[in-house]
């Protein structure tokens, strides 16, 4: 095996990957189709495997590949991690901080709190991650993270912001139209919105709520911004932030006393980064930012 194997080889590895064929690597990567094979071929020669199998789809990744991926987009996250570190050298604030969030507050609660970021450190840029998946920030997949839940890890410095609650709400519309559930037994004459695929979060939230389920709901899907769009269109009646609500257009809030679902919110970030103005500085930003929001302001 060559003791050395550039990293463009990876690169071009996980493109292939990630889009089932070298002319989607290509585009993926903007390098020409010709090079990402010399870059597969060239890979599988220096480790001794087949990566790759053809088929009438595209090429299909092998078992070993498989066992690969994860390693090689550890280093694809390590090399991002090291180009946005070397980017924030300099007097002040400067350079690129990649933050995480889930969807609904990435959409619904960050927009403003970066662009007033921005208006104060025009130098930095700010790469925003929308997912419910865990990024690592162990594994620098990203530099400050807002989760829903504590972080664990020792290597992290955190914030906990506040305590979220999720409850039940509906449009004042579709009350118009249906009336209000007066317990949750009353909820199977409505329209409910809800989860499709049972995921971790949803198990743990089922076993606080006997007798709701995926059954109950007439509008299912995984995705908690169709879901919000959902209820503010009027389709029905389904789970939302409580802060969110609040704001406008408003949303009313229904069987409080029967259904709140806690989240504790928390910013955090790798503890080597607390002495990066970009990382302190936008981790200060987004921190004063949750808490207005979950305080209401």
């Amino acid at each position: 095996m060559t003791p050395t194997i550039e990293w463009e080889l990876y690169r071009s590895f996980l493109g292939v990957l990630r889009t089932g064929s070298l002319s989607g690597a290509a585009r993926l990567l903007g390098v020409a189709q010709p090079t990402v094979g010399r870059h597969i071929a060239a890979l599988e020669a220096a480790l001794g495997l087949v990566l790759f199998t053809r088929s009438q789809t595209g090429l299909l990744a092998t078992d070993a590949a498989q066992a690969l991926r994860p390693h090689a987009e550890a280093m694809q996250s390590t090399a991002a991690a090291l180009e946005r570190a070397a980017a924030g050298f300099g007097d002040g604030v400067r350079g690129v901080v990649r933050v995480t969030a889930s969807e609904v507050i990435g959409v619904e609660v960050l927009p403003p709190i970066l662009g007033a970021l921005r208006e104060r450190y025009p130098a930095l840029k700010v790469e925003l991650v929308l997912s419910n998946e865990m990024q690592d920030l162990l594994q620098r997949e990203a530099d400050i993270a807002i989760r829903m839940a504590p972080p664990h890890q020792d290597q992290l410095v955190a914030r906990r912001i506040g305590t979220i609650e999720l409850g039940l709400h509906a449009s004042p519309a579709y009350l118009a139209r249906h009336g209000s559930p007066l317990n949750l037994d009353d909820l199977a004459g409505h329209t409910v919105i809800g989860f499709d695929r049972m995921t971790p979060f949803v198990r743990q939230a089922l076993a606080r709520l006997p007798g709701i389920g995926r059954e109950l709901f007439s509008l299912r899907t995984d995705s908690d911004l169709a879901q919000l769009a959902l209820i503010r269109a009027g389709a029905g009646i389904g789970v939302c932030q409580a802060p969110l609500a609040r704001r406008t257009p408003s949303l009313v809030r229904l069987l409080p006393d029967a259904l709140a679902l806690p989240l504790d919110t928390w910013v955090a970030m790798h503890e080597d980064l607390r002495g990066s103005p970009r990382c302190k500085a936008a981790f200060d930003a987004l921190a004063e930012g949750l808490l207005d929001y979950v305080r209401g302001a």
